[in-house]
């Protein structure tokens, strides 16, 4: 399986990153650094997933892509 795609920014509001899983509605998370936030937001997606499964709910395929990724290589 493909693994989730991660979002990473900078937020001036929150002073610090902000990373988000778009394929897990609401899964995101906070640090000081890119890799704090990433290090979070791992986190953050083992307990979704995990209580995913408690639910008996099937995890999402990943399909989330930014529009980057999905334009033709020149």
């Amino acid at each position: 399986m493909k693994d989730y795609h991660i979002n990473i920014f900078y937020s001036d509001e929150d002073g610090g990153y902000i990373a988000d899983i778009p394929d897990l509605a609401g899964c995101s998370a906070f640090g000081d650094t890119a890799e704090d936030a990433l290090h979070e937001v791992e986190k953050a997606k083992k307990s979704w997933l995990e209580v995913a499964k408690k639910r008996k709910h099937k995890a999402p395929t990943p399909h989330y892509r930014p529009v980057i990724y999905q334009l033709p290589a020149y």
